[in-house]
């Protein structure tokens, strides 16, 4: 079977989705868990767009050493040599640069001539090859360009030195015959495409990501791009757990293979769901929550009697377990460590020990722990930033009722170690409780969206609060899981403003690409 290599770009393409903002830490534990995955590239981030990127980009090229690591780049040689600074530590450092070759976007955008573009793309490459070993060169838009303009440049571009050639479906505008025909005319007609890997990249717009996918694998692309949950701009790309699967599930119509450990699955989309804040459709194909449920009575009596009626994928194989209870009130720390470990994480001895002290607290408060729950705190634990100047809370108190009108005090300490503390009312209780925090906080702040979700079942289960804000004119979210719903809304808001004391805030400047 032909081996499909997976290039991962949650943390480039993904994290340009609207309102989601990964720090340096956020960004390193999901590129750790890409890395359990087995992905074969991981576009770790665009070093040019921001210095915090730049950090991000460079900490996990010099953590990550099992992925090639890729950063995004425009056709300039300050975004090249920003990129190389970023990469040159990687164990296998890959540039991902870009330039449109559609005549709407050469003509409007780049206000340049076929010719032009031609000649830039060459040039850069060139250039960059005096540092990189690999360089994936993408016709943005390529789509919607003219199929012998794309050979022309193609050729050009693998004589200078590119050696993987991608082709994205921009704007998700291309139909699955479409975008089969233009790989098989690529493959046909460029005389050197033997020196470089064809690969596709497509955006989800029309609903067609994961059926272009595949066509252009059938039609001779050997990578294919995409992101965990099928995040990205707009409506996102394909997903790369869909598309994992069915090459599992349909060996019979697609003859390929990937390195992908499938049971990693579950745990991957749910780390980032959460990390980013973005959540998932409960029909989402193979991770969302009734991906394997079954409600028809005719669905569960066959279910029941033959799993394979009804149910396609065994929930096992995309890592599905049942919640098994293993750990509780009575469990010692080494029961602790080893499940820490069972579940992916790798802690220092200060963040097991803080991990160990809220698994006790939470087990006085709530009888069953389940994994979703250790996750969580885990998770936390694992992307905090400690050693940095922040508001923290000391205590809160929230008074709400039917005839009573909500009222919230809240007491903090301040970046320069003050204690500060003052009550507020509102609508509702959490109205209350937020405009009580941004009475006490200096920053400029303004809410733009509230998400308040569950993890897990149960009238015990934990709160997971998402937020998105703009403070001081930058766009930030933060997260907070709590019991308690109100203060998991208070953690989720302090997250969020302490962002910008942290200083990674990654997402600056977002121009690009495919």
């Amino acid at each position: 079977m032909q081996n499909i290599h997976i290039f991962d770009t949650t943390l480039r393409d993904g994290e340009q989705s609207p309102g989601v903002n990964l720090n340096q830490l956020e960004k390193l534990e999901i590129a750790r868990q890409l890395e359990r995955f087995g992905v074969n590239v991981m576009e770790a981030g665009f070093p040019a767009s921001s210095q915090g990127d730049f950090e991000a980009v460079r900490t996990i090229a010099r953590t990550v050493r099992n992925v090639s690591i890729a950063g995004l780049s425009r056709a300039t040689k300050n975004d090249i040599d920003t990129s190389w600074e970023a990469l040159k530590e990687a164990e296998a450092p890959r540039l991902h640069l870009f330039i449109a070759t559609s005549p709407i976007h050469m003509t409007y955008k780049l206000k340049k001539s076929p010719e032009q573009v031609t000649q830039l793309a060459v040039d850069m490459v060139r250039y960059a090859k005096a540092k990189f070993p690999q360089i994936e060169w993408s016709a943005e838009d390529a789509s919607r360009s003219d199929l012998d303009f794309l050979v022309q440049i193609i050729e050009k571009v693998i004589d200078a030195g590119a050696t993987v050639i991608n082709l994205p479906d921009t704007v998700g505008y291309a139909t699955p015959a479409e975008y089969g025909r233009m790989f098989r005319y690529v493959k046909e007609n460029v005389r050197n495409i033997d020196k470089a890997i064809l690969s596709a990249h497509c955006h989800d717009d029309l609903g067609l990501a994961m059926a272009n996918s595949l066509a252009a694998i059938e039609n001779g692309a050997t990578q294919v791009e995409g992101t965990i949950n099928g995040i990205g701009e707009r409506a996102g790309n394909a997903a790369l757990e869909e598309f994992a699967v069915a090459l599992g599930i349909r060996k019979d119509q697609f003859p390929f293979s990937t390195g992908l450990n499938l049971k990693e699955i579950k745990r991957t989309s749910d780390l980032v769901r959460k990390l980013t804040g973005m959540p998932i459709a409960p029909n989402k194909a193979v991770v969302g929550q009734n991906a394997f449920a079954h409600e028809s009575g005719i669905h569960q009596d066959g279910v029941l009697k033959h799993p394979q009626t009804y149910e396609i994928i065994n929930p096992s194989m995309v890592g599905i377990e049942s919640n098994e209870l293993v750990l509780g009130k009575h469990s010692g720390r080494h029961a602790f460590k080893e499940k820490i470990e069972r579940l992916g994480f790798s802690l220092t001895e200060e963040k097991s020990e803080e991990a160990f002290r809220q698994f006790k607290s939470l087990t006085d408060r709530k009888k069953e722990v389940t994994d979703e729950d250790l996750f969580t705190i885990l998770t936390d634990i694992q992307t905090a930033v400690s050693d940095v100047k922040k508001y923290e809370l000391l205590a809160y108190q929230v008074q709400s009722g039917s005839i009573n009108l909500p009222t919230a005090t809240v007491a903090l300490t301040t970046p320069d170690g003050m204690r500060t503390e003052t009550a507020r009312t509102g609508k509702g209780p959490v109205e209350a409780l937020y405009n009580t925090l941004e009475a006490l906080i200096k920053e400029e702040i303004h809410l733009t969206k509230y998400q308040l979700s569950s993890v897990g079942q149960g009238r015990d289960a934990l709160a997971e609060v998402h937020v998105k804000m703009i403070v001081n004119e930058l766009p930030v979210s933060g997260r907070g899981s709590s019991h308690d719903v109100l203060e998991a809304s208070a953690k989720a808001f302090l997250n969020a403003v302490n962002r910008v004391f942290y200083g990674q805030t990654t997402k600056v400047l977002q121009t690009a690409n495919s």
